[in-house]
């Protein structure tokens, strides 16, 4: 079912999960939504909230899947520990990654439940397009997103800042996610906006997630 031009703030978040409940499942009996934008943007606030609004709908945040080792090079262990088992409609299970401790925790369990949400940078990209119902995009420009993450995050991250910025901007370059997505999400003073996705049109951030063709979704 497809969303109107324009939902009203404040009451968008819970007529969008009305309308996600009613998608065709696309991750075997899951319908898998993924929520992509710029580190700071505010995809784990929003995420967490439609998820209430979904009645309790588990989320996986991508921030367990990554390391310092790998900052987006996850998509493999990703695909095996938790795309495979909720295709097969069985519970994935996956250790959650401790950013302080530098190693992973104890397992967790993902249940396939009728709708799972998939948060964080990369959520969009092109390995997990083809299991997703929605792609939703924050749209929240690249630089004010990091300001916000920066400030979030304090000083002593400002190291850690540095080398994300390059390896996010040379993620969206090699594998854009918001030239794909169904629905832009956009926060206001009274709650989210949701709106229709951006094919066709250029955004704040065309020059990181700009597609020259085909070859962008190989």
């Amino acid at each position: 079912m497809p969303l109107p031009s324009h939902l009203t703030p404040g009451i968008a978040i819970h007529a969008l999960a009305s309308r996600l409940r009613q998608l065709p499942p696309s991750c075997g009996p899951v319908r898998l939504i993924g929520v992509d934008g710029h580190a700071g943007s505010g995809k784990s606030t929003f995420a967490g909230q439609l998820a209430t609004a979904l009645g309790g709908a588990p989320v996986l945040h991508l921030d367990d899947i990554a390391t310092h080792e790998e900052l987006f090079a996850w998509t493999e262990r990703l695909l095996r520990e938790v795309i495979e088992p909720l295709t097969r409609g069985e519970t994935a299970h996956y250790r959650p990654y401790d950013w302080r401790a530098r190693h992973f925790g104890p397992t967790h369990a993902l249940p396939p439940a009728p709708v799972v949400l998939v948060e964080g940078v990369g959520a969009g990209r092109r390995a997990l397009r083809p299991h997703l119902a929605r792609l939703l995009w924050m749209e929240l420009p690249h630089e004010e997103a990091w300001t916000r993450g920066r400030t979030r995050d304090g000083e002593e991250q400002h190291a850690f800042w540095a080398g994300w910025v390059e390896a996010e901007h040379r993620h969206f370059a090699e594998d854009p996610s918001r030239p794909f997505a169904d629905l832009l999400v956009r926060q206001g003073s009274e709650g989210y906006e949701v709106l229709p996705g951006p094919v066709g049109t250029t955004g704040p951030d065309q020059d990181l997630t700009h597609s020259d063709g085909p070859s962008a979704v190989c």
